[in-house]
């Protein structure tokens, strides 16, 4: 089974504790910090009415308080917030116009002005102010979070927004937590958030894969802001980032092949051999979760001197949290491309996993059909895993008709050739 201890702060500690292939060093993911702002108010409909919150003199509001709108026959126009030092904050409208989310957490102990103006259908405007105040420092319980996307980096067209929790989101606090997670990007490609069932994760992803050079930019604004429990969430995180070329692999265990297709087109066709019956390799669409040049795969604490084993691996790609790569195994060459001989892992030759290894990168799709087992849910990053119908029942919110209408469209699925079907753990591996 894989294990996960995850350590929490501004530097995100992924403990990769391994059923297939193992390492015995956990990579470090630093966890960065989110930009995506909601925008303007919908167009103005029926008689005029118009009120905001907080109600005025509000006390011990949490950090993250948004100045709600609930507006008809009207629009909001122009929102301020000021602090009693006189300091304005910035801020941008949510799309449905609901309310007004600060670009950054408030301060503690201090309290705020908000002044709202709307124009009615008839060009009139209409002022409505409220004055309330912070909880006057950091509560002490609070949820460790984590950001699985370094700021500044590029990313292969599969790779989800993924967001961690430890301890995970109970379900009736999902929606709540999923209201602060913004994702904006450029050009729009429009996605859906899904949780594991255990509330540790949840993925952020379109339809389809993103378009090569798309550009992404998170905010998970949970600074302050209740998440169940009596808890908050520990900091903002942000990450603005960009999709570099398409490149796609598919490994057949039929034919012990795998395809590399980039841009669509076949670059290459390489032997493999897959996990041995006793511990197969998994079915599905995986995602290039890191790269090593080199690390040690390490089963002797877990199976014993009689079958587990200490051995340096190079060019390694780990694919899940349970432990399979795809890696060199000099060992096995003989095997690729006729037998199945590893221990869950996805075996080529040492001038293949060079080749390759200087080819891919984090968020390349990688997937693998016809093996005894299919790949779990959360054992990696698994959004793929699902068809889009199925995807979208992991939101805690309602999605839009046509959003969730999208993954029927044509193209808007990923498809065999060249960009893989999602279908839906192994021991020690090399």
């Amino acid at each position: 089974m894989a294990r996960r201890t995850p350590a929490w702060a501004a530097v995100l500690v992924l403990a990769l504790a391994l059923t297939s292939c193992r390492d015995t060093a956990p990579p470090r993911f630093v966890a960065p910090t989110p930009s995506a702002s909601p925008t303007a108010s919908p167009a103005p409909s029926g008689p005029f009415s118009f009120a905001i919150s907080p109600a005025a003199k509000a006390k011990n509001l949490p950090i993250s308080t948004e100045i709600a709108t609930k507006i008809t026959g009207g629009r909001v126009t122009e929102v301020t917030l000021t602090d009693n030092l006189g300091t304005r904050v910035s801020g941008a409208m949510r799309d449905d116009g609901s309310a007004w989310v600060p670009s950054s957490a408030l301060a503690f102990g201090r309290t705020y002005t908000a002044k709202v103006t709307a124009t009615s259908a008839d060009g009139q405007a209409h002022g409505r102010t409220t004055t309330f105040s912070t909880m006057p420092s950091r509560p002490g319980k609070r949820i460790g979070t984590g950001l699985y996307l370094f700021d500044g980096n590029t990313y292969g067209v599969a790779m989800p927004v993924v967001v961690e929790f430890n301890p995970g989101i109970a379900p009736k606090d999902r929606a709540g937590v999923q209201k602060r997670l913004f994702v904006t990007t450029v050009p729009p490609q429009p996605g859906v958030w899904h949780w594991v069932s255990s509330g540790t994760q949840a993925y952020y992803r379109a339809p389809a894969f993103w378009q090569a050079g798309t550009k992404i930019t998170v905010r998970m604004a949970l600074d302050g802001h209740p998440v169940g429990n009596g808890r908050y969430g520990d900091i903002d995180r942000r990450a603005a980032v960009t999709i570099g070329r398409k490149l796609v692999i598919e490994v057949e265990n039929k034919t012990k092949q795998m395809s590399v297709y980039k841009d669509d087109a076949l670059v290459k066709r390489l032997p493999v051999s897959l996990g041995k019956k006793s511990t197969p390799s998994s079915t599905g669409t995986m995602v290039i979760m890191e790269k090593k040049e080199s690390t040690v795969f390490d089963t002797l604490a877990e199976l014993g001197p009689r079958e587990g084993y200490r051995i340096t691996i190079t060019y390694a790609q780990r694919l899940t949290w349970g432990g399979e790569y795809i890696h060199s195994a000099p060992w096995s060459v003989g095997d690729q491309g006729r037998r199945n001989v590893s221990h869950g892992c996805v075996n080529v030759s040492p001038s293949n996993a060079t080749w390759l290894f200087g080819l891919t990168m984090v968020g390349d799709p990688v997937t693998v059909r016809g093996t005894e087992r299919k790949l779990q849910d959360g054992n990696g990053w698994t959004p793929w895993i699902h068809d889009w119908a199925d995807y979208i029942k992991g939101s805690a919110l309602p999605v839009p008709p046509e959003l969730a209408a999208a993954g029927s469209r044509p193209g808007a699925a990923p498809t065999p050739t060249g960009s893989p079907t999602a279908s839906p753990t192994a021991t020690p591996a090399a």
